[in-house]
């Protein structure tokens, strides 16, 4: 009898790690919450435990013709880094797995490190261990973040209520478009290799995609506010997708106003550039790793004038109705079209 074979392209990712995490189901009184949000609670006793792991693969996470070794060890600290604040956490130790293939040199990997430890300092946590191994195909690096929150103060995936506000942190595009940029240059190189990269007036993009800042800043600021978000997550998926990850496990819909999105100005340049709509790419962009979140209409007035923090809609009582209000005046119901691993 022949097996059946399920292509995991028809799941996609999350479909996936359902279907996989059926059959596991916490059995230890210190695992708070398991499989579902930015990272895993376990009860410590007088506060919470956070850990979370990323992967970043050659070929599908970064491209070595245009991504810097050290941004590249910056960037897997800062995306882990990011999970941890998605928690309204504080993040405390790291441990980093890299898979080498033989034409990494000795230099290559401190160069790795360099932008791992300029992650470690500005982000205040300790590198405590790790693992190396050889590699068939390319470069693999496995980051692992443990953080700590107090118990009163974490926030979930699944505790929106209707009538909170929905904020997002910085701006948003501006990562896919440093991507676009990046992958353009790159075939004109291939095409030319004397031909010089065009990147004046992309710094910012460029910047956003080859090396993104987790958003610890703004959990200390909503700490020293006195504000406790009522849900979060970071935005590494775009922005759509992570409102219908917020809305379905909290089982609430949204409004969000298109005009109130945060876009930055050379985003906007360069989406008219390359004929892209800024605001496709701001809701399905993917890496920008800022923080959206939700909080109650009273503590609006303690972080209203926050520059670091937009507005961009509101929590409703319609589970599953989760709609775009656009600057003509119309309603579309967002659908996730963002980064799919297995697509």
């Amino acid at each position: 009898m022949t097996q059946s074979r399920t292509e995991i392209a028809t799941l996609g990712e999350f479909g996936l790690i359902h279907r996989l995490s059926e059959g596991f189901q916490p059995a230890l009184p210190d695992t708070v919450r398991g499989i579902g949000d930015d990272a895993a609670v376990m009860d410590l006793g007088g506060e919470y435990g956070l850990i979370t792991t990323d992967m970043l693969v050659e070929g599908v996470h970064f491209d070595l013709a245009f991504s810097p070794l050290r941004h590249l060890g910056y960037k897997a600290i800062s995306v882990n880094v990011s999970d941890i604040a998605a928690m309204n956490g504080i993040p405390h130790q790291v441990v980093v797995g890299l898979g080498l293939s033989n034409r990494f040199s000795v230099e290559a990997v401190e160069e790795i490190y360099a932008g791992v430890k300029a992650a470690c300092e500005d982000f205040k946590v300790d590198l405590v261990g790790g693992d190396t191994t050889s590699s068939r195909s390319g470069l693999i690096i496995s980051v692992t973040v443990f953080g700590k929150v107090a118990k009163e103060k974490v926030a979930y995936r699944n505790t929106a209520r209707p009538n909170d506000i929905l904020c997002v942190t910085g701006d948003l595009g501006s990562a896919y478009m440093g991507l676009q940029i990046l992958e353009r240059e790159k075939q004109v190189y291939m095409a030319n290799p004397n031909m010089q990269p065009e990147l004046e007036g992309k710094d910012y993009v460029v910047q956003r995609q080859l090396k993104p800042e987790a958003r610890m800043d703004v959990v200390y600021e909503l700490e020293e506010a006195g504000v406790v978000p009522t849900s979060m997550i970071d935005v590494s998926d775009g922005l759509a997708s992570e409102i219908l990850h917020i809305c379905s496990q909290s089982k609430v819909g949204a409004i969000l106003v298109e005009e109130n999105l945060p876009i930055d100005e050379q985003t906007f340049l360069v989406s008219t550039e390359l004929n892209l709509d800024p605001v496709t790419a701001a809701m399905n962009g993917g890496e920008d790793y800022e923080l959206l979140f939700t909080i109650r209409q009273d503590d609006y007035n303690k972080v209203k004038n926050n520059p670091k923090i937009s507005f961009i809609g509101y929590i409703t009582d319609k589970a599953g109705e989760v709609i775009l209000n656009t600057k003509g005046g119309n309603r579309y119901p967002i659908t996730a079209q963002g980064w799919n691993h297995f697509s």
